[in-house]
């Protein structure tokens, strides 16, 4: 008796009798993770943004200072691997213009094309590692940064002897990487790894 009393559970739900928009939309537990991770992601990066508008742009070490959102954002497209985080570059960084911090439209294209190039190259050299991954968002973060300083010489918003506020503020969003990574790698561990190597 009572291993008839005991059922086994299932996600399996049959189809609602009435279809409505909450009885239909059921989602399994790896959807739901899946969802809760990139709601997560979301979330940090609104932190990111709000902490370096508020906090950290009246923090300056020679001229030169942080860029948190754009840190977050090349950590978790070189997490999520080329299919899924070529997508997500794109989407963020126009998010990122959007939300008025960004220097300028340019800077889409930028994270972007840095955020895809830097990804393609670990997959295709490196194995998957906490250093490669660093490095390699380091490494755009760093050409995102001269890639600001060549567009604002050719548009006449900075002077030549600024190289060294550029460069500086590449190192020290690399050095900012390294602490952020823990949190964005933990995130990305909810509901599973999509990424296949």
């Amino acid at each position: 008796m009572a291993k008839k009393r005991r059922k086994k559970y299932s996600e399996f739900k049959p189809d609602a009798k009435r279809a409505t928009l909450f009885k239909t939309l059921r989602l399994t537990i790896q959807q739901r993770q899946r969802l809760l991770k990139w709601g997560l992601y979301c979330l940090t990066i609104v932190l990111a943004v709000v902490v370096q508008d508020v906090i950290m742009s009246r923090v300056s070490f020679f001229g030169a200072t942080t860029e948190l959102a754009v840190c977050v954002i090349l950590l978790i497209t070189v997490i999520e691997g080329t299919e899924v985080g070529s997508i997500f570059v794109l989407i963020a960084s126009t998010l990122y213009y959007f939300t008025g911090t960004a220097p300028g439209a340019y800077s889409i294209g930028l994270l972007t094309f840095l955020g895809v190039a830097v990804d393609l190259f670990r997959q295709m050299y490196w194995n998957r590692s906490r250093s490669s991954i660093v490095l390699c968002a380091g490494l755009a973060q760093m050409g995102y940064e001269l890639g600001l300083y060549a567009v604002g010489l050719f548009l006449g918003l900075t002077r030549w002897d600024r190289v060294g506020v550029f460069a500086l503020t590449g190192v020290i969003n690399i050095i900012v990487m390294i602490p952020l990574y823990s949190l964005i790698y933990k995130i990305g561990l909810i509901g599973g790894n999509t990424w296949k190597e």
